[in-house]
């Protein structure tokens, strides 16, 4: 892998965005995807430092209120609360002094389950067939499936069909090997992109990302499955099922809003691994 390929680049506590952090809303603004696994990957670091091996990441809230620039960013974090069973940890980004967004995080210690029989849905989502995505800890475009299939040719999927995506997890931070968990803090994001992407292409904007994790992922390779989409007055609510090649994870809940006058267009546009884009006809 090549060391570069990363979100940031570490200038003592200081996190500066590559090229990969760029957002498709501007040229100046980060995507959520490199915000979310900064601020997962600080949390996840308060803990290891507390010494709690025992405790596992269960939920993970961020509030993405401002617009990241792509611009020197700190990260600092707070423990609220740490007990023999649950820790409480939160966590702030800021650039040049200002904040720009936040995160919250438990922590669980595992125990045995109980007994007694419970509800859980017959079906789950499985990851693409292993002749279509190979299994790889490498970086990848993503794959996407809607009623065509899953392929890595974005404009197949501009259509109002329900949608899934594959991804195999980008490093947070350059010269770092991204944990389990900080994949599934990054990837989480993504699922604004397949709840509001449609065929005009993707025209709301989320504002928070809500993970739930009953185990860490397996490697870095996670999928994103559209659960449900409620839609009013511009808002809307997006539920997507995270899940790995062992099965299923958990879910993300998005909240976004309408943004109609910058409307991404991802009919055109394609990648290449090593985040080159590219603009097709």
């Amino acid at each position: 892998m090549d060391p570069s390929l990363a979100f940031f680049a570490p200038e003592g506590d200081t996190l500066v965005p590559t090229s990969m952090a760029q957002s498709m809303w501007s040229s100046d603004q980060m995507h959520g995807v490199a915000v979310s696994g900064a601020l997962g990957r600080a949390l996840e670091r308060a803990v290891t430092a507390l010494g709690r091996d025992d405790l596992q990441p269960t939920r993970y809230t961020v509030d993405l209120f401002r617009a990241a620039r792509m611009q020197p960013c700190e990260v600092s974090t707070q423990v609220v609360r740490e007990g023999s069973r649950i820790c409480l940890v939160d966590a702030t980004m800021t650039q040049s002094g200002e904040r720009v967004a936040r995160a919250s995080a438990v922590f669980l210690k595992p125990t045995a389950s109980t007994g007694g029989e419970v509800w859980g849905p017959d079906e789950r989502p499985a990851p693409p067939p292993h002749d279509v995505a190979p299994p790889t800890d490498e970086p990848h475009v993503p794959y996407f499936h809607s009623e065509v299939g899953w392929t890595q040719d974005f404009g197949q999927h501009q259509n109002g069909s329900r949608k899934q995506s594959w991804n195999s997890a980008i490093p947070v931070v350059a010269g770092e090997a991204i944990t389990p968990f900080q994949a599934a803090a990054a990837i989480a994001d993504g699922a604004s992109l397949v709840t509001n992407w449609g065929s005009h292409g993707v025209e709301y904007i989320n504002t928070d990302i809500t993970l739930t994790l009953v185990r860490p992922p397996v490697g870095v390779e996670i999928g994103l499955s559209a659960v449900d989409r409620v839609e009013q007055d511009g808002i809307s609510v997006g539920t997507a099922a995270m899940f790995d090649r062992s099965g299923p994870l958990g879910t993300c809940v998005v909240t976004a809003l309408a943004n109609a006058r910058r409307v991404v267009d991802m009919g055109g546009i394609s990648y290449d691994d090593d985040g080159t884009r590219r603009t097709t006809s």
